[in-house]
């Protein structure tokens, strides 16, 4: 990872809200991502969790401004990302690897096709041996032999396809990748070689990851840094180790009690923290922290007022008004 004082990427104040119809002519404000900010560095994986409908796949598509920013900015190596023009010239540098790769394949297009189309919309070639040939290293990029080429996507396993989705967000050669849960539709026996090619792709080609994820343990494998997002709002960001080794906000703490530990022992002596309630809909968000609701520590600040996110350390910041009385 390289060490320049720019940041690749950086997010400031970033909200995303979408209108929901309630009928008699009323909408309501639905608060996707509430106020979110950070920055990754040239060459890092950020790694973003936490539980369903917490708002970390809209994040990362309002970032590539597949959804237009309700408020906040998005900036590429200093430069803000804002009008149509920065939008096409940022989108050759960052690209996205859907969840799902039975879904975000075309089924009526070759493999070749696929994985060629952001070079035709692009224009990075000259002649069409260029486009096949830079199809075809692209292919053997991911484990793809020449012959699946001219295949469909229907014939290719869940992890095949999900190389062909690699494939295809890789042809513009980004800078950035925006990774939306890339291996949870996958057997766990292929998710490991799909994570491995992930690290081996940023070794040979110096990228920049925005990894998605709810399954902490991959998150841990892949990341440097680790950002936990709960209903809209980041609540902790650390290096990923820090994050494992001392969670500092409770919702945190919670998230690493219910990660699997292999060794028996080990697992008998943890505690797991279990969370009461459900989590509130982003339609109808509690007032003051959003965690409050289910937080064991909640006193009444946090009814009152929303935690800023507060560097507490060097390098790791927390939104909670009590975090340090609860890890003394």
């Amino acid at each position: 990872m390289t060490n320049n004082a720019e940041p690749l990427i950086r997010v400031e104040h970033i909200k995303q809200y979408f209108d929901i119809n309630m009928g008699f002519f009323r909408t309501k404000a639905l608060k996707a991502v509430d106020d979110i900010s950070f920055s990754i560095k040239e060459g890092e994986t950020l790694g973003l969790v936490g539980e369903s409908g917490c708002g970390k796949t809209t994040a990362g598509r309002t970032i590539l401004q597949l959804y237009k920013p309700t408020g906040g900015e998005i900036y590429y190596r200093g430069r803000q990302v804002k009008s149509p023009q920065d939008i096409k010239e940022f989108r050759k540098h960052a690209t996205m690897v859907f969840q799902d790769p039975y879904s975000s394949l075309n089924p009526r297009m070759t493999v070749a096709d696929i994985i060629g189309e952001p070079l035709d919309i692009h224009n990075m070639y000259s002649s069409k041996e260029e486009r096949r040939d830079k199809i075809l290293t692209l292919m053997e990029q991911v484990g793809l032999n020449s012959e699946h080429a001219a295949r469909y996507a229907h014939e290719f396993s869940g992890g095949q396809r999900q190389r062909v989705g690699i494939a295809r967000a890789l042809a513009v050669g980004p800078e950035f990748m925006v990774c939306d849960e890339p291996v949870s539709a996958l057997d766990v026996s292929i998710q490991a070689q799909v994570i491995n090619m992930f690290d081996e792709l940023q070794e040979q080609m110096n990228l920049t990851y925005l990894f998605i994820a709810h399954d902490l343990l991959v998150v841990r494998h892949i990341s440097d840094r680790i950002a936990v997002m709960y209903l809209g709002h980041m609540v902790e960001l650390a290096g990923a180790e820090d994050i494992y080794d001392r969670p500092l906000h409770p919702y945190t703490k919670a998230l690493i009690s219910a990660v699997p530990v292999p060794d028996p022992k080990t697992a008998r002596a943890n505690k797991r923290i279990e969370l009461k309630g459900e989590i509130p809909s982003p339609l109808n968000a509690p007032s003051g922290c959003p965690f409050h609701t289910r937080c064991p520590y909640a006193k009444d600040i946090c009814k009152e007022q929303v935690p800023e996110f507060n560097e507490v350390e060097s390098g790791r910041f927390v939104a909670c008004h009590r975090v340090k009385e609860i890890n003394d």
